[in-house]
């Protein structure tokens, strides 16, 4: 009887080690995993992600902060980037994401690990967040496409996220997944002071009619509430979940001197939003 509980009881845990099994997306754009040189954007911001997935480093006195991680196989250049910038990776005391994508949150569970910091989601990620990926409406499926991870922090539309000096708002722009978020706050340099938005441009991710997706019946409504909030929000510097979203390789070549005014670009924002508009036009009509 002894032997028979614990025969069932290794088959469980098999069975849920198997069910846990992280299977992320093959043939994934090969910028998403191309290197790029570290770099301060402005004040004590600092990119330190790949060649497109944006990942940024936000440093205080009393620790870091880091938004989003890219691939799960980046972890090793995350840490080689921020490092390389000259600071302490163990640092790192709050881990944030602008979306539960995978290209995003690969490398969160193991850098949560490594560091020990706090993870804070959109509390509309947060279920995702958890199973892995696998409730998402769109990317869905029965495996895991990054490693789950429970939060030690729900955040909600307007939440401030603390640390040392820095004060981060975040706002709730659903639609490219139920709990994508944007986040506003101040940077500063011994000549003046930055208002910084790190935007998660609403792209449209499903191929189905919006009428098609029970798993998300707000769908279109969300996608209208971001784009115009999107439309309102004042800043002086803007940067986004992609690098190609807000054009990083035509405002920064590696090595190129500290330059926060590349980055001051209301005119591609607006650009861009006007697009992201058209296409959600388009897909609401069902075109």
């Amino acid at each position: 009887m002894i032997a028979k509980i614990l025969l069932l009881s290794l088959l469980l845990v098999c069975s849920t080690a198997l069910a846990q099994e992280v299977v992320e997306p093959q043939h994934t754009p090969t910028e998403w995993s191309k290197p790029y040189p570290p770099f301060r954007i402005a004040g004590n911001l600092y990119y330190v992600g790949t060649y497109d997935l944006a990942c940024y480093l936000v440093a205080t006195p009393q620790g870091n902060i880091l938004v989003n991680t890219g691939l799960a196989a980046s972890a090793p250049l995350i840490k080689a980037n921020i490092e390389a910038l000259g600071f302490k990776f163990s640092d790192i005391k709050i881990l944030l994401t602008t979306q539960a994508h995978y290209d995003h949150m690969g490398a969160m569970a193991a850098i949560k690990k490594q560091t020990g910091a706090q993870m804070m989601v959109n509390e509309k990620d947060s279920d995702v967040m958890e199973d892995g990926g696998r409730s998402d409406y769109a990317l869905g499926g029965k495996a895991p496409t990054f490693e789950p991870l429970r939060a030690d922090r729900l955040l909600r539309d307007g939440d401030t996220i603390k640390l040392g000096d820095i004060r981060m708002v975040m706002l709730h722009h659903p639609g490219h997944t139920k709990g994508s978020c944007s986040f506003l706050f101040k940077v500063k340099d011994d000549r003046r002071s930055y208002r910084v938005l790190l935007a998660n441009m609403p792209t449209i991710v499903t191929e189905k009619a919006f009428s098609e997706i029970p798993e998300y019946p707000d769908i279109a409504k969300d996608y209208a509430y971001t784009l115009n909030a999107m439309k309102k929000l004042s800043f002086d510097i803007w940067l986004s979940s992609h690098a190609s979203q807000f054009g990083l390789h035509r405002k920064h070549k590696p090595g190129e001197n500290y330059n926060p005014s590349a980055f001051i670009d209301r005119k591609g924002y607006d650009a861009a939003i006007n697009n992201l508009q058209n296409e959600f036009r388009k897909k609401a009509q069902g075109k």
